[in-house]
């Protein structure tokens, strides 16, 4: 597949090292475009789950993906989000065309755009609360391999698929409100702050709407998840629009796809080969 050339792409809650991951996706998107820029806009590993027990090959080869379009010399800027907020002690780190941080403003052709992951607005990832996140996570995390079992079922008798965890979001009146909290809060701020465009991730809901406040408007965009929607953002010619991965794109391409080895390789550290070959310089007193 030949790549398609992308000025910006914006990602976010990749959830890397979780079970609900769609880790093959993942790399059938980044296999397909050339972004001048990435951003990953926090949530890529998953922190709060991480299980050394489980990191799929797959999941590496996300990983490498990255790191080949860096070599490529996309510039990746990787926000923090709650997730993989271990990272937040070494923000600010620049190597390269990689950049760790917890937020970023950008001026594309003209307009100043804000972006970060948004768990600062969300109280249920702070304090004692944070404890029962991540317990909730968890419980995310079987609901979604359930959830992959029955579209597993619905495929093969030619059915269409079905989320559950967005049936309950939207079928529960509170989650629906804090969703609009969360963005009109985005929003409120961004103005303030005279800012075009404000890009958030979190709470996995893709969106891209205009608010307006007493104090102005701003174009309002969260790039989704690769849990359950399968979005980003991506920019191209003066226009964010949020892209949506279909599978239908990339039959032919997820048999390259490695998946998860059962058993770890035995550890060989005897070898007779020569890795490199140093000179040394011996300086003697006159």
């Amino acid at each position: 597949m030949e790549r398609r050339h992308v000025e910006v792409v914006v990602m976010s809650d990749l959830h890397l090292g979780t079970y609900g991951c769609h880790a093959t996706e993942i790399v059938n998107y980044l296999k397909s475009i050339s972004p001048a820029i990435l951003v990953l806009n926090g949530d890529i590993i998953d922190g709060w789950q991480f299980n050394k027990r489980y990191f799929p090959v797959s999941h590496m080869a996300v990983i490498k993906e990255i790191m080949s379009l860096l070599g490529k010399g996309t510039r990746v800027i990787y926000i923090t989000g709650n997730h993989d907020e271990m990272l937040r002690r070494y923000s600010d780190l620049q190597i390269g065309n990689f950049q760790l941080t917890d937020k970023v403003v950008m001026e594309i052709n003209g307009k100043m755009t804000w972006i970060f992951h948004g768990d600062v607005f969300d109280a249920t990832t702070k304090g004692s609360a944070k404890l029962l996140a991540k317990l909730g996570g968890h419980g995310y995390d079987l609901l979604i391999l359930i959830n992959r079992f029955i579209n597993w079922c619905l495929k093969a008798i030619g059915r269409e698929k079905m989320s559950f965890s967005k049936r309950v979001k939207n079928g529960v009146k509170k989650a629906v409100s804090w969703i609009g909290d969360f963005e009109q809060t985005a929003a409120e701020l961004a103005i303030a702050k005279k800012y075009d465009y404000v890009i958030c991730g979190h709470i996995h809901q893709p969106q891209h709407r205009i608010i307006e406040t007493a104090e102005g408007s701003v174009t309002y965009l969260n790039s989704g998840d690769w849990i359950e929607n399968l979005t980003c953002l991506e920019y191209n010619n003066n226009e964010w629009k949020i892209y949506h991965y279909d599978e239908k794109e990339f039959v032919a391409q997820t048999s390259g796809v490695v998946k998860m080895e059962k058993k770890l390789p035995q550890l060989n550290v005897v070898t007779d080969e020569v890795a490199m070959f140093i000179n040394s310089l011996v300086m003697t007193a006159q």
